[in-house]
Formats: structure tokens, sequence, C-alpha cells
């Protein structure tokens, strides 16, 4: 049946390749670095590309998480990937699988989601003359943070621009690293650069709790546990405190191990700053919902970001946030309004502003609303899905006049 999807095995290395035969539905394939990430990050937006006549496919890394799309009727390739490696062998294979990947399923649209599938996908499919391209530029991420300029992020320019084309779209979570790249001239000429402010959220599945304001003010911090979402500056902020404030606050981090990442933190380390009270680890936990609807504050000292969806979700439930200056972070807070914005790298800073909630705990429940109007106004999910199948429809339309 011509408007069936038939899976067969490919004979080469990469054998979980689909091939699509479906001429009454458009590809869209999605890359990116890990499962799991897409689905926190994306899922939904692929669900309605579905509903609106896609048949959809998910290349990433195979941490487990997958059942979670496959199980709706998306197709799932399997992608080596290496988030952070430099060896030059393991990135050529990975850069031959984006070959076989892209030859074999020939998407009418494909969607590279963070920095790496961004450069190594616009690559080979500028190789392959393929132009429905959309690059999602989600945070530049871990090489281009203050004092890690190296021969790696001069690499990642050099092969940003050999990939750029005017053609494809661009989408922004923020203005800065849009204007990074245009100042190092990897953005040159191109009319399709699309503002979009993070993944969104759900604001009927974070709805609206109301602000705790008794007990022990509860500080969270929900993340991967590396170093560059500010977690040492966290406990350091505890321990600042302690002495004066033990009977008033406490702290409580969530997340999981990183060890994929150059910058994570061991189980070892984050055990050993844990004393069961003041200060908990959780490990990783499923629940945010629940985890928001017994925090007072949430906080966020990253470095860098594209827009946290952390911080989306908990403005979403009325939470008083803590975050940084730092690029991305900054849209998530009106300074004084619905939080507070701390220098990055500085514990101190962060100790302060938490200090200011524990001798003003009205302004916990005040920004906790302040947060809410500004997820209502900015970080809606319907708004993110919108200005995606705008994208994506548009892309069809010019594929068909051309």
């Amino acid at each position: 049946m011509l408007n069936k999807v038939i899976l067969k095995e490919n004979s080469l290395k990469m054998s979980n390749i689909p091939v699509i035969d479906n001429p009454r539905k458009n590809i869209l394939l999605f890359v990116t670095n890990v499962d799991w990430f897409f689905v926190s990050h994306r899922l939904v937006i692929a669900e309605k590309a579905m509903n609106n006549g896609f048949e959809v496919i998910v290349a990433a890394e195979d941490t487990g998480s997958s059942a979670e799309f496959t199980s709706k009727g998306i197709h799932f390739v399997k992608l080596s990937f290496s988030r952070s490696g430099i060896n030059p062998l393991k990135e050529l294979t990975t850069i031959i699988e984006f070959y076989k990947l892209y030859n074999r399923i020939k998407p009418d649209i494909i969607h590279h989601i963070t920095l790496k599938p961004v450069i190594y996908g616009s690559l080979i499919a500028k190789m392959l003359k393929i132009k429905n391209i959309v690059n999602a530029v989600s945070g530049l991420g871990y090489n281009f943070t203050a004092n890690r300029r190296s021969l790696v992020s001069t690499l990642m320019i050099r092969l940003l621009k050999l990939g750029f084309d005017k053609n494809y779209n661009y989408i922004f979570q923020n203005k800065d690293d849009f204007e990074e790249l245009a100042q190092l001239k990897v953005i040159k000429g191109s009319s399709n650069i699309n503002f979009v402010k993070g993944s969104g959220v759900n604001l009927r599945d974070f709805y609206l709790t109301e602000p705790l304001n008794t007990g022990k003010i509860r500080f969270v911090l929900a993340s991967r546990m590396i170093e560059d979402k500010g977690i040492r500056e966290f406990h350091e902020a505890a321990c600042l405190l302690k002495n004066r404030f033990h009977d008033k606050i406490e702290f409580v981090l969530a997340g999981m191990i990183d060890t994929g990442n150059k910058s994570g933190i061991s189980a070892r380390v984050l055990e050993d700053w844990g004393d069961g009270d003041y200060f908990r680890w959780l490990g990783h936990t499923s629940k945010v919902f629940d985890l928001y609807s017994r925090a007072h504050v949430v906080v966020l000292p990253s470095y860098r970001e594209g827009i946290p969806k952390a911080l989306i979700e908990a403005c979403a439930m009325g939470r008083a946030i803590i975050t940084t200056t730092a690029i991305g972070c900054r849209e998530c807070v009106d300074e004084g309004v619905n939080g507070y914005k701390v220098p990055i790298r500085d514990a101190q800073s962060l100790a302060t502003a938490m200090e200011t909630f524990v001798k003003n705990p009205e302004k916990i429940v005040e920004m906790g609303i302040e947060s809410r109007k500004k997820a209502e106004k900015e970080f809606d999910i319907e708004i993110v899905i919108k200005a995606h199948l705008d994208i994506y429809n548009k892309l069809i339309m010019r594929r068909l006049i051309n």
C-alpha cells in the first residue's frame, strides 16, 4: 500500500535506517544529540507535526528513552554520537553516519537540534544539496563559555561557516547567540532567522500552584549535575548562609550525573556535600512538577543557556527565581519583579539574593505571581509549536513551488 510506511534493513553498517515509502506524507527528520533531550524538548512539536501530516523520524544517541516516542508512531534511528568528544576517528565515523542517514532517507525537511548536529548536519546537507534545513541553535554551549575559547571552538566556528547556507532556516532562543554568530561572520546574508524563546512549557501541565510561604524556605536547583549550571556556586552559597540561617532555609539539588560532559560533577562529590537535612542531592527525578510544588524559590546560577527549560517551567508554576545575568538566563527574570539576577560564578552574590528572600518572605509570593504572568505571555508551548509548524509549512510550500 502506498500510504503504508515500509521499514527495510540497510545492508550497510548503520542497519537501523528506515526506508520510508510513503508519497502521501512529507518526511521530517529531527537530528539531535541524545534521545532523552528530544523527549524533554521537542517531542510535543514532533507530535503536532505528525497530526499535520508529516512522517517523523528522530536520529540521536540511544540512552534508552526512545520508547517514549516510538510508541507514538515516531521512527527512531540510533546515531553514534559524542556530545563533547573530539576524537578525530570517532567524529569522522559520526559524519559518515550522517551521510548514510540523509542519503538513504532523503527527507523533505531536516531539523538539526543543538550545536554539533547543526555543524555536521549542515555540512552533509550542503554536500547532498538538501535545501530544506532548520538549524536550532539552542545555546552555544560548553566551548563558548568564558575562558574556553580554544582550538576546538575555533574549528567549530570554521565548520559553521562552511556549513552555512543562506537558504537554511535558523532558530535562536535568544538574540545574543545570533549576534555572536553574526559578528563571527557565521551567519551572513540570510533573512531566514527566527527567534523562539526556548522549547516552551505546557501551561496546563505546569499550572499555577499556591506559592509556599510557611516552613523552612526551600531553594531548589534542578538540572544536570555539571559545573556550567552553577552547581558549585549553589553549594558554596548554602555554606555561606549555614551558620546564620540553618534553621530557616534548606537546599535541594535534583538532576542526573552527566559523565558525557567535561564539566560533570561526580556522585561522590554530591553525596559528600549532602547532610540529609540542610543540603540534599536527590538524584534524577522525572517529577519536576512535584519538585517545584515543594519549592519556595527555584535557582539556576548557570554560565550560559539557550532559554533554560527549568526556569520557564518554574515560571509557569508561579515560583520566584534566582538566576544569573548569563546569556539565556537573563531572559527568564525581570529584575526585582519575578526574581533576581546575579553575576556568574559569584557565590557571594547568590547568597545575598537568597538572603533577601529570607528577610523578605512576602516576596516569594509576590514574585511567584509575576513569574506565572511572564510564562503566559512569553513561554506558552502553543506559541512555540505554531512557530515551528509555520517554518515547516513554509519550507514545504517552497519545495512545491520550486
